[in-house]
């Protein structure tokens, strides 16, 4: 015979898209109680709100540590994550008290590719500063050498990390016309055949490529990966673009590598932190595009990683499959 099933309880750090919170409160199995607003929840309201709770759904602003699974305490039974990168969360420690993860991959990739493909062809034909001269009077007659960028057709791509995301930013580079496509990472990845990509050793990879895209996961091998020595052997006409996590990037050396000639321009999608601070010396640079972190933000996109982990959750919370799973 069935007892009444408890009521567990769930925090979950921010707003999130309504179609999250919709599957939770018809589910009938958990009291959510939220940090409703659109900006970070305070450390301090964190742990407090975390505290006794069953289910955790958190954003990657969110450092979830020893200190956070302490103040949750021994109900906690699942962490869900709406993101794909899980770089802020302290995996050995949730591991160590068999804690589930959930997570959000495949339902970004495609959004995320879209954004790396814009933010390469915004970077690498200079279209905001293309913008500011229309507004500010800058645009004269018509000039042979003005305002000329880097073509992708006939050139030379290199991918770092050749995940889900990876593999769907070099699907939709390879009809550009570039030539070869060159990716690095810890293994060859059979699937690579299908946009002739070519494994190649990272040193091989930088010094070649016209385009370097970076789209790996941070990891302690990954941290800074991005650093003088890695800039120094790109070409001067190179194109940087980063969708992955800042700290993959040394954001000083990337500063010296920009204003001094060593690489043509950046682009990045990703800072550290973030935000990136206003008065920052690499937004002075006019070959540095920067945007606000928005390679998942299509209005599909978040409805549906918001529903993923909102299911994640519940599979976590009643002992059930979860949609998407981290295994660790």
């Amino acid at each position: 015979m069935h007892t009444a099933q408890k009521i567990m309880k769930v925090f979950i750090t921010r707003r999130i898209p309504q179609e999250g919170m919709k599957i939770l409160s018809q589910a009938g199995v958990c009291k959510v109680s939220l940090w409703d607003s659109d900006e970070p929840v305070p450390r301090a309201e964190l742990l407090k709100g975390v505290a006794g709770a069953h289910g955790l759904l958190c954003l990657l602003s969110d450092k979830i540590d020893t200190e956070v699974l302490d103040a949750a305490g021994p109900n906690l039974k699942v962490i869900s994550t709406l993101s794909v990168g899980f770089d802020h969360m302290a995996m050995d420690e949730i591991k160590k008290r068999g804690v589930r993860v959930g997570y959000t991959p495949d339902v970004l990739t495609d959004a995320t590719a879209e954004l790396t493909v814009a933010l390469l062809l915004a970077t690498a034909r200079r279209l905001p500063e293309g913008v500011v001269e229309v507004k500010n009077g800058g645009w004269s007659t018509w000039k042979p050498l003005w305002l000329c960028g880097y073509g992708l057709s006939g050139s030379t791509v290199g991918v770092i990390g050749l995940g889900r995301i990876g593999m769907a930013i070099a699907r939709r580079l390879k009809p550009f016309g570039v030539k070869r496509l060159l990716y690095s990472g810890r293994t060859a990845k059979s699937y690579a055949a299908e946009v002739e990509g070519e494994y190649v050793p990272l040193d091989t990879l930088v010094s070649e490529s016209d385009f370097v895209v970076v789209s790996c996961a941070l990891t302690p091998e990954t941290q800074g990966l991005c650093n003088k020595d890695f800039f120094c052997k790109m070409k001067n006409t190179a194109v940087f673009i980063n969708t992955s996590r800042g700290a993959v990037v040394n954001q000083e050396d990337l500063y010296q590598a920009l204003s001094s000639g060593q690489i043509a321009c950046a682009g990045l999608d990703v800072t550290t932190p973030e935000p990136l601070p206003t008065d920052h010396p690499l937004l002075t640079l006019k070959n540095c595009v920067v945007l606000p972190h928005i390679g998942s933000a299509t209005y599909s996109t978040r409805g549906v990683m918001a529903e993923l982990s909102a299911n994640n959750l519940l599979g976590g919370l009643q002992g059930t499959d979860m949609p998407s799973e981290l295994k660790f």
